[in-house]
């Protein structure tokens, strides 16, 4: 048992929460009532933070580059398809081992590349999310030889509808993307709360660190982030479930930070004012609707997304609801079934590419 008033005592890791200060008190916070829980917990996060991990897989080749983001190609025939990943946590999410769904894509007769949005330099502070679409994104999809389909997860799914409204692609999938701010309800006042506590210091910078970012996401559902440590450390170190979750948890726990310019959007003028949801946000000099795409369309909505409530998804006529998390709709157990399956056959059912 532990003592809940304790301190607990780590040694600075090399893998962990971050930032693991926060991490530690919103553990407490949880527990404090529990010490066996608590115990529990932190042998999970001391197992985490000690589990072996394989040497990471060298990058994808480029296949284009525009500023400091890159095409990484994974290859396959047929059908252009570009996922686009969040600016928020790495791309890695949609290539995570052997829940890889671009390497499965790319087996399944298409050609596949994944944006890798790379590190913001001092350059990169004013860079809203207009310009990222506008510099970067946009410009990566015109270097190919053909109109792509483009599958955004997330708030890469926002950037990758906005792209789709200004420029020519083969068709659009968004994966539990938000459009309608003003779907998050109560939950904006916590988000612009931690904005407004972190501004000073993402001014100072010229970036938002994304230690800030993992807090707010631990805020949407504490008892959970404290509860799946408490599992891992009674998983087998050895087993494939215990290596799953470390994949995970570091995917989780990494990120670049966000450029001053895009977390002043994503928080004062999305969150706050539901630009993309009014139909306020100009690109390439044109007001984005979801109901005026020159392109096919579908979007697939988690109705148990904390992160990303299906109440803030686009409206797409062809709307499909999945009953699954966030994450586990990339690459949870029933990932394959209910997205990756259909995702595939949608994009083979559209009309053949004209070359």
């Amino acid at each position: 048992m532990t003592d809940p008033d304790a301190t607990p005592q780590f040694s600075a890791p090399q893998h962990g929460p971050r930032p693991l200060p926060l991490f530690l008190d919103m553990l407490r916070s949880e527990t404090a009532a529990e010490p066996d829980r608590m115990s529990a917990a932190m042998a999970g996060l001391r197992a985490y933070q000690n589990a072996p991990r394989p040497a990471p897989p060298a990058p994808m080749p480029a296949l284009a580059t525009a500023g400091r983001a890159t095409l990484r190609y994974y290859g396959g025939r047929g059908r252009m398809v570009v996922f686009v990943p969040s600016l928020i946590n790495p791309p890695a999410i949609l290539d995570l081992g052997e829940a890889s769904l671009v390497r499965w894509m790319a087996a399944q007769g298409f050609r596949v590349a994944l944006v890798d949005w790379g590190a913001p330099g001092a350059a990169d502070r004013d860079m809203d999310m207009t310009a990222h679409i506008e510099a970067l994104l946009a410009p990566l999809i015109e270097q190919l030889d053909a109109p792509p389909v483009l599958v955004g997860y997330c708030l890469g799914g926002t950037m990758a509808l906005a792209a789709a409204a200004t420029t020519p692609v083969a068709g659009l999938a968004t994966l539990a993307a938000p459009w309608h701010f003003a779907g998050y309800g109560a939950a904006s006042g916590a988000m612009l709360e931690m904005w407004e506590a972190a501004r000073p210091t993402a001014e100072a910078l010229g970036v938002l660190p994304m230690e800030v970012l993992q807090a707010g996401f631990w805020r949407l559902d504490p008892a959970r982030t404290v509860a799946k440590y408490e599992s891992f450390g009674r998983l087998d170190p050895d087993g494939a479930a215990a290596h799953a979750f470390v994949r995970l948890e570091d995917w989780a726990n990494a990120g670049e930070p966000l450029p001053l310019g895009a977390a002043r959007d994503l928080f004062d003028r999305f969150v706050a004012g539901d630009a993309p949801g009014k139909g306020a946000w100009t690109v390439r000099g044109t007001a984005v609707s979801p109901y005026a795409l020159a392109c096919p369309a579908v979007e697939f909505v988690s109705a148990t997304d904390r992160i990303v409530p299906a109440a803030t998804a686009a409206g797409l006529a062809d709307r499909r609801d999945l009953a699954l998390g966030h994450v586990g709709m990339i690459v949870g157990g029933r990932a394959r079934a209910m997205l990756w399956e259909p995702l595939a056959h949608w994009i083979a059912s559209l009309p053949a590419a004209r070359v």
